[in-house]
């Protein structure tokens, strides 16, 4: 673990949980719970990482992401499409070191951008919440390799995630926990994968209307008993934030702390999120 104090911030968050509208921004652990029939959700953000590590490219610096976005579509009351990526990544490179790609990497200069990579993903749930028991999802995500390894950004591999979501109100608190399997390609050959252990543990409190504290730990292990394909490795995010909402809109906030030595030391990310009726079921 990249640091020590993580584990007292999550403590905290914990300590101030209650409930809270099924998971948005600042949050990527997915609420089993969808948007509703008819539905459409839009998001956009600004994200900045510092001292981030590109193990395939061997490039390290600080990234920003302007604007992320994502739509979701309420395909009925217990499924959604949702489409997330991003216009513009831009690495400002602090340093390069040896690295299985580097070799590919065409940028002379101290900086570099590119465009995010699409995740396209199905969410269903399968059960409602009721009284004893979770909610109950799941998700299949597949990520479109629109980055370059030229640019030192990307890993031209497509990636699929299938995973399973819980989400449970308990007295004050809204827990919401994913798990599943990553299938990751190796961005060094075409005929290897890494099989990771997805995860996500989440909580949000209201502390008045319209206004909550939100917190998760986020990332992927692997599970190979052996060194892991590179961009394959193990990573994890903790964010802590809030969001306020004023009708159909919401604004957030969150500071990120990286948990491994390839995510980024420290960063922020701020957005806001537009619901709205946008077409009728039949």
């Amino acid at each position: 673990m990249r640091k020590s104090h993580v584990l007292a911030a999550a403590a905290v968050v914990i300590g101030l949980a209650r409930p809270a509208a099924a998971q948005q921004r600042p949050l990527v652990t997915q609420d089993p719970e969808t948007i509703g029939s008819g539905l459409v959700l839009i998001e956009g953000g600004f994200d900045y990482a510092r001292d981030i590590l590109f193990p395939v490219s061997g490039l390290q610096g600080n990234l920003v992401r302007a604007p992320t976005l994502g739509i979701s579509f309420g395909l009925s009351s217990i499924a959604e499409l949702h489409l997330d990526g991003g216009l513009y990544n831009r690495l400002d490179i602090k340093s390069r070191r040896v690295a299985p790609l580097s070799w590919m990497v065409d940028v002379p200069g101290n900086t570099t951008h590119d465009v995010e990579d699409i995740v396209v993903a199905t969410k269903v749930r399968v059960l409602a919440e009721k009284p004893g028991r979770p909610a109950v999802g799941l998700r299949f995500a597949t990520r479109l390799p629109n980055a370059s390894n030229e640019s030192g950004l990307g890993l031209d591999t497509t990636d699929f995630y299938f995973t399973s979501l819980v989400g449970k109100t308990v007295q004050s608190i809204r827990i919401v926990g994913n798990v599943g399997l990553g299938i990751l390609g190796d961005p060094t050959r075409g005929d290897r994968q890494n099989d990771v252990l997805a995860y996500g543990l989440s909580l949000a409190r209201a502390v008045r209307q319209g206004v909550e504290v939100v917190g998760e730990i986020n990332g992927r292990a692997n599970t190979r008993s052996t060194e892991a394909p590179p961009g394959t490795d193990s990573r994890a995010t903790m964010r802590l934030g809030g969001r306020i909402t004023h009708k159909t809109v919401r604004l957030d906030a969150a500071v990120l702390l990286g948990m491994t030595s390839r995510d980024p030391g420290v960063g922020f990310t701020v957005g806001a999120t537009w619901v709205f009726r946008a077409f009728t079921v039949p």
